[in-house]
């Protein structure tokens, strides 16, 4: 595996934890299933690197197919976590988090029947096959070069272009609590983190500071937003033909404004964060000066 070009190794290693975790997934397993939903995610940022015209579109697409059935369980599973640790807690009333409780598990069990449906239509072993072809039909032609700069070079203006859309992002956020800016800049990151992990493959790079500050902002924007989404799924509630009485609505609503208190919490924490993105997207965009002074 050592000496396997750097871009056949990139397509090997994600499709390598995408085999190993979809069959756990595929028995219902939480945490299987948000690796693998994860494993989707890298194999798509990859994929464009070593695919082009129709044949690089519907690998990706039957990828992607696989990450919404995925995403839509996962959701359903973060909400029941959540759920489930507040029922912990003396101090909040537990006849609505019990109702809420019963809906999303019903839920979960017609979401997961659709899972199971699209992972069994899956031909794993014939998607591996062709991503890694396409990934051979590259290194067949870029053979003489172990550190493949034209691919590097590639991600690497990717990744500028990522980190711009991160930085405007960031900045059409401001300082205001508001979910869908924030849910915004959340995907952003996530993109660059991805396209920058790439590049670190790519280049044989150890530096990863830069990778750990996305993650631990996107685990901070991910948790404000399955809050965000319990709190519009209980709202639903409330005003569904399954709504409870009204003593049961009120202790709702004493939920919702606790899981809002931890919203506008985790935004305190992010803006904390905010001066080093914005510092790192000027790093990134500034790879390709870097790039030319070295080389000059």
């Amino acid at each position: 595996m050592s000496d396997s070009h750097p871009s056949e190794l990139l397509i090997r290693q994600r499709l390598s934890v995408l085999t190993r975790t979809l069959p756990s997934a595929r028995s219902g397993d939480a945490e299987a299933i948000h690796q693998a939903r994860v494993a989707t995610r890298r194999v798509r940022a990859a994929l464009p690197l070593v695919t082009r015209g129709s044949k690089g579109r519907k690998l990706r697409k039957a990828v992607s197919r696989l990450t919404r059935a995925l995403g839509g369980v996962r959701e359903i599973d973060v909400a029941l976590l959540n759920l489930g640790e507040l029922a912990s807690d003396a101090s909040v009333p537990t006849e609505g988090i019990d109702l809420l409780l019963t809906i999303l598990q019903e839920e979960r069990q017609r979401l997961f029947a659709e899972l199971a449906e699209r992972i069994d239509g899956v031909n794993l072993d014939r998607l591996q096959r062709k991503a890694l072809a396409a990934a051979q039909d590259y290194v067949d032609a870029h053979r003489r070069s172990r550190s493949d700069p034209k691919r590097l070079k590639a991600v690497i203006k990717q990744s500028i272009r990522r980190a711009f859309a991160l930085q405007a992002a960031v900045e059409n956020a401001g300082g205001i609590y508001l979910p869908d800016r924030l849910h915004r800049v959340r995907i952003a990151v996530k993109k660059l983190r991805y396209i920058l992990e790439i590049a670190r493959e790519l280049s044989r790079s150890r530096a990863s500071a830069r990778i750990r500050l996305l993650k631990s902002v996107q685990e901070l924007l991910g948790r404000m937003h399955d809050l965000e989404m319990l709190i519009m799924r209980i709202r639903t509630l409330q005003g569904s033909d399954r709504a409870p009485t009204l003593k049961v609505s009120a202790d709702l609503d004493r939920l919702v404004r606790r899981l809002e208190m931890e919203c506008r919490q985790l935004h305190v924490r992010y803006m904390g964060f905010k001066p080093k993105l914005l510092e790192l997207c000027d790093y990134v965009t500034s790879a390709n000066d870097r790039r030319s002074a070295s080389a000059a």
